[in-house]
């Protein structure tokens, strides 16, 4: 593969929907070796991070009643929170007024949560009301 296919892979990749380095591994793979490289790729790509997750994930469940555990999430949580809520800080601390989609945003997040919305919900509601509001 030559440097300008290469260039063009990357241009390509950045245009075609989906992940960017999953795009690219396979467009080299294909290159290097046809579809048998190209599927060499994917599961190159997609194999390892696949077997560490199923790894993470069996020994969180063999863990998930420990007491310790249950305390890191109850301390996780209001740091996560905090992340948040110091990147909208600084996302916002420049603006001269504040948008009023924040405060709906606000408004709705406090409602969701006082009334135990499903998260699944919470996600396809905001992405509804978030098409309505950008039109």
């Amino acid at each position: 593969m030559t440097e300008d296919q290469f260039v063009e892979a990357v241009g390509f990749s950045h245009l075609l929907p989906g992940s960017e380095a999953l795009k690219l591994a396979m467009f080299v793979g294909f290159a290097a070796g046809g579809i048998p490289g190209t599927l060499a790729a994917l599961l190159g790509s997609i194999l390892p991070p696949t077997v560490m997750m199923l790894g993470v994930v069996s020994v969180l469940q063999r863990i998930k009643g420990e007491a310790w555990v249950q305390g890191f999430v109850r301390g996780l949580s209001p740091a996560v929170a905090m992340v948040i809520l110091v990147v909208a800080w600084n996302l916002f601390k420049g603006e001269t007024s504040i948008p009023k989609q924040v405060f709906l945003i606000a408004a709705l997040t406090l409602l969701a949560f006082l009334l135990a919305v499903p998260s699944p919900l919470v996600l396809v509601g905001a992405g509804i009301l978030g098409v309505m509001l950008i039109r």
